[in-house]
């Protein structure tokens, strides 16, 4: 099974549960999908690095920012024109669309990430989101999961995510960002 896991940059130490979690991706024997961003991402693939964990492949655009353990590299192609969070975002889509499903961890401000959560929903794929507030996992298997957890956020930071990626709030609650523009 291929997992896309991904995350916050603010989200760069990992505990004892989300160890755990990792450990269980491991026993399992599946595929991980990183990317090389600092953050989630570099800490992720420390920890697999650690563990001497060869099933892994590190996606990148253009030139790879992290590789702690020098596993085979994806170099997404950007899109034309593409700067920024759009520039990145491109090999998380890809991620999103080649993964079975995916493992976030989310500080419950960053856009990427929700982006991320957003994507693999929208493919119907569960998601494991550790969140990071209260130090738990939550699956998402549809939207009305992931609007019981973007109801746990703190609304000016959803509603600066929203805004960020372009979305349009679910008609029955404003602050949910569901559906694009």
């Amino acid at each position: 099974m291929k997992v896309f896991i991904g995350g916050s940059r603010a989200v760069s130490k990992l505990n004892a549960v989300i160890r755990g979690r990792l450990d269980d991706l491991m026993d399992r024997g599946c595929t991980i999908l990183v990317g090389d961003a600092n953050g989630a991402d570099k800490a992720v693939q420390s920890y697999f690095a650690e563990k001497h964990y060869d099933k892994v492949i590190v996606f990148c655009m253009e030139r790879c920012r992290n590789n702690v353990g020098v596993w085979p590299v994806r170099n997404i192609e950007p899109p034309a024109g593409s700067k920024g969070f759009s520039y990145y975002a491109a090999k998380d889509f890809v991620m999103a669309d080649e993964a079975q499903c995916g493992l976030m961890l989310w500080d419950a401000k960053s856009k990427g990430t929700m982006q991320n959560m957003l994507n693999l929903i929208g493919a119907g794929k569960r998601t494991l989101v550790y969140f990071a507030p209260t130090k738990g996992f939550h699956v998402l298997a549809n939207q009305q999961d992931l609007q019981a957890l973007l109801a746990r956020c703190e609304k000016r930071d959803i509603d600066s995510a929203t805004r960020a990626l372009g979305l349009k709030a679910h008609p029955d609650q404003s602050s949910l960002p569901l559906t694009l523009h």
